[in-house]
C-alpha cells in the first residue's frame, strides 16, 4: 500500500471501546487516542486551560496545584457535572476543546504516517456525531445495548443511573453508531468472544484489506 490504513474506532459510554484500543495497540496498530489527546490539551497552561477557565469559572479546577506544577488542573469530574445534562454549557466546551483536540490528533496522526506506521486507528466517542468517519478509510463500532450501557456505566464507571443515562443522551444512538459502521464488533458477550472479533478483523487490517460494511440491523 502506499500509505496506512486510517480507521476510527467509536463505542457509546461503558461499551469496551478503550478495551479494544487496547487490544489494537498490542495487536500493532499505532492508535490515537482521542480522550489522551483532550487530556494534554487542557493541561495547566495549555490554551485550551484558560479558555475553560474564563468560561466555567475557578469551580471546576481542582483545589490544589499538582507537586511542582504552578496552575491546578481542571477537576474532569466536576466539569463533567457541568456539562452533562446541560446542552448549552456542553456546546461551549466542545467549542473550546474540539479544535485543539482536531489539531493535536492530526499532528500526531501525521507522525505516525511518517514513522510508517501501516494502520492507524483513531478512537474517539464522537466520531459519528461529528461526521468523522467520513473522512477515513472504516469506522470499528464496539456495540452493546443500551441497558447494558447503564449497567456497566453504574457498576464499573462509577456513575449513577442518572449521570449514565445523561451520558448516554449527550451521544449518538445506537442505531446511528451502527448505521455508520464498516465493522461492528459485538461486546456483549464474554472478552474471549470479543477478542476472536478483533482478530479475524485485524488481518484483514494488517493485510491491508478492507471487509465489506457490516450491515445495520
Amino acid at each position: 500500500m502506499n500509505r496506512p490504513l486510517v480507521v476510527g474506532l467509536t463505542g457509546g459510554i461503558a461499551s469496551g471501546k478503550s478495551t479494544i484500543g487496547r487490544h489494537l495497540r498490542e495487536l500493532g496498530a499505532t492508535v490515537i487516542d482521542a480522550d489522551e489527546v483532550a487530556r494534554d490539551v487542557v493541561k495547566p497552561g495549555q490554551p485550551a486551560y484558560r479558555q475553560i477557565v474564563a468560561a466555567f469559572g475557578p469551580s471546576v479546577l481542582m483545589e490544589q496545584a499538582e507537586q511542582g506544577g504552578e496552575e491546578p488542573a481542571l477537576d474532569r469530574k466536576q466539569l463533567a457535572a457541568r456539562v452533562f445534562g446541560d446542552d448549552s454549557a456542553r456546546r461551549l466546551l466542545n467549542q473550546i476543546t474540539h479544535p485543539a483536540i482536531a489539531a493535536e490528533s492530526a499532528r500526531r496522526m501525521q507522525l505516525a504516517m511518517q514513522s510508517g506506521a501501516t494502520v492507524i486507528v483513531y478512537e474517539a466517542a464522537l466520531i459519528v456525531e461529528n461526521n468523522i468517519y467520513q473522512g477515513l478509510d472504516g469506522l470499528i463500532v464496539v456495540d452493546i445495548p443500551e441497558e447494558l450501557q447503564v449497567s456497566r456505566a453504574v457498576s464499573r464507571g462509577g456513575l449513577s443511573e442518572t449521570e449514565a443515562r445523561a451520558r448516554i443522551k449527550s451521544q449518538a444512538t445506537r442505531a446511528a453508531r451502527r448505521a455508520a459502521a464498516t465493522w461492528i464488533i459485538d461486546n456483549q458477550q464474554s472478552p474471549e468472544a470479543s477478542r476472536r472479533q478483533l482478530l479475524e478483523l485485524w488481518r484483514e487490517l494488517a493485510a491491508g484489506r478492507l471487509l465489506p460494511r457490516h450491515p445495520p440491523t
